[in-house]
C-alpha cells in the first residue's frame, strides 16, 4: 500500500484478547486534516461510536488521530464503557498535543466486556514510537478479528497539482450487513477537501460500497467508516465537478468498492464470492431491497455453498423482498450468461447442467431484471458453509 502524505500509523500489543498480538492501532493525521464518518444504525451502538458521532458533529470534522483496537467492542458496557473510550482518547490527545475532540476511537471484538484501559494506555507510547507513513499493512493486520487476510489497497491519480494518493484499510468477515455492516474501514487521501464535502463523499462512498455488502444479515454494534483528507498536496479544494475532483472521487469509490468486495470474499467460512446485479427497478432502494433479500436468504446461501442449481430459492427470495406491485411476468433471472427465468417462467433453453456449471465456480454473478424501471444496484455476498457455523460457535473459546 502507498503512503499518504500527512498520515502515519503505529501498532502495538495491549494483550486485549491474546498476548503478543498487535491489537492497538494509532493513526496520526497532520494538522488541518478534515474527515467524514458514517456509523452503525444498531440501537446498541458501542461507546466509541457514540463518541465519534459527537466529536464529528461538534468538531467540524477536524481529525488528528484515530485510536483503533481489536479484540473488544466496548459495546453494551454502559457509562463505564463511555468513560473508558473518553479516557483513552484523552490520553492519546495529551501525547499528541491536540484536543481530545480531535481523537476518534474505533473498537471491534467481543461485546459486553470493558476495555483493559491500563494496558491500552501503557501501549500508546509504543504505538506512537512505531508510527510510520509506510505501516499500512501492519495497521490492516492489527484491526483483524476473525478475518483470514488483511484488507487494504491504494490508488494514485494524476491531477493538475501532481499525484493524489488514496489508501484504505478495512476489517470484517462476520456480522456484516448494511447500515453499516462488524465492519471498520478507514480511507485517507492527501487531496484537499472541506469538511462538508468529505462528509458528503463519505456517505456516498458508503452507499456505493460498504452498504452493498452482506455476509450474514447481522448489523454490528460497532460499524464505522471514515474518510480523512489531509490536504497535503496543497491549495484549496478542487473545484466541484472539475476533472481533478472527479478523478479523486472515483479513486475513493474504487478503493471502497474493492474493500467491500474483499469483505465478502473473506466472509466467515466463505467458499463462493457472489455478485448480485438487480436492474430495471423503479428506484435504487427497490433494487437494493431485492438484492439483499437474495443475499441474506439462508436457503439461497446454503444452495450456493452446495453448488445446487435450485433456482426456486432465488425466485422465493425475489418474491419475499416486499416490492409493492411486483409482477412476476416481468422478471428475468440469470446465473452469469445462463438464463434461468424469462418473463417469470423457466427459460426454454435452461438446463440443470448449465446452472450447476456456473455454481461450481468460485465467483459468479446473479442478475435479476424486475422489468419495471431503470434503476439498478450491484451488491456482493458469499455462501454459508459448515465453517461459518464452526467459526461463530467457537468465537469466544
Amino acid at each position: 500500500m502507498l503512503p499518504v502524505a500527512g498520515v502515519s500509523l503505529g501498532v502495538a500489543s495491549a494483550a486485549i484478547k491474546k498476548a503478543g498480538r498487535d491489537d492497538l492501532l494509532v493513526m496520526c493525521f497532520a494538522p488541518g486534516t478534515v474527515a467524514g464518518g458514517v456509523f452503525t444504525q444498531n440501537a446498541f451502538a458501542a461507546a466509541p461510536v457514540h463518541l465519534c458521532r459527537t466529536r464529528l458533529a461538534s468538531g467540524a470534522g477536524r481529525l488528528r488521530a484515530l485510536l483503533i483496537n481489536s479484540g473488544n467492542a466496548n459495546a453494551a458496557t454502559g457509562d463505564g464503557g463511555a468513560e473508558d473510550a473518553a479516557t483513552l482518547t484523552h490520553a492519546l490527545a495529551a501525547q499528541l498535543g491536540c484536543e481530545s475532540a480531535q481523537v476518534w476511537p474505533f473498537s471491534t471484538g467481543v461485546i459486553g466486556v470493558r476495555l483493559p484501559v491500563a494496558r491500552m494506555r501503557d501501549a500508546l507510547p509504543r504505538a506512537l514510537a512505531a508510527a510510520d507513513p509506510g505501516h499500512w499493512a501492519a495497521a490492516a493486520t492489527a484491526i483483524m478479528t476473525t478475518d483470514t487476510v488483511p484488507k487494504g489497497l491504494s490508488r494514485r491519480v494524476e491531477t493538475t497539482r501532481g499525484p493524489v494518493t488514496v489508501t484504505g484499510i478495512a476489517k470484517g468477515v462476520g456480522m456484516i450487513y448494511p447500515n453499516m455492516a462488524t465492519l471498520l474501514a478507514v480511507v485517507a487521501t492527501d487531496a484537499p477537501m472541506d469538511a462538508d464535502a468529505v462528509q458528503a463523499l463519505t456517505r456516498e462512498a458508503a452507499d456505493r460500497s460498504f452498504n452493498c455488502v452482506t455476509v450474514d444479515s447481522d448489523t454490528s454494534t460497532n460499524d464505522s467508516f471514515v474518510i480523512a483528507a489531509t490536504g497535503a498536496v496543497g491549495g484549496a479544494p478542487f473545484a466541484e465537478g472539475s476533472a481533478d475532483a472527479l478523478a479523486v472521487r472515483e479513486a475513493i469509490f474504487e478503493v471502497c468498492e474493492t474493500l467491500a468486495q474483499a469483505i465478502a470474499r473473506d466472509g466467515e467460512g466463505a467458499t463462493r464470492f457472489v455478485t448480485i446485479d438487480v436492474a430495471c427497478a423503479r428506484s435504487r432502494d427497490e433494487a437494493r431491497q431485492v438484492a439483499m433479500s437474495i443475499a441474506n436468504s439462508p436457503l439461497v446461501k446454503t444452495a450456493l455453498f452446495a453448488g445446487d442449481a435450485n433456482w426456486g430459492r432465488l425466485v422465493m427470495a425475489i418474491g419475499k423482498a416486499g416490492v409493492e406491485g411486483l409482477d412476476p411476468a416481468g422478471v428475468d433471472l440469470r446465473l452469469d450468461d445462463v438464463a434461468l427465468l424469462a418473463g417469470g417462467q423457466p427459460h426454454p433453453d435452461y438446463t440443470e447442467a448449465a446452472g450447476t456449471a456456473v455454481l461450481a465456480q468460485a465467483a459468479y454473478t446473479i442478475t435479476v431484471s424486475l422489468g419495471r424501471g431503470d434503476a439498478s444496484i450491484r451488491c456482493w455476498t458469499c455462501d454459508f458453509s459448515y465453517d461459518y457455523v464452526k467459526i461463530n460457535a467457537e468465537y469466544r473459546t
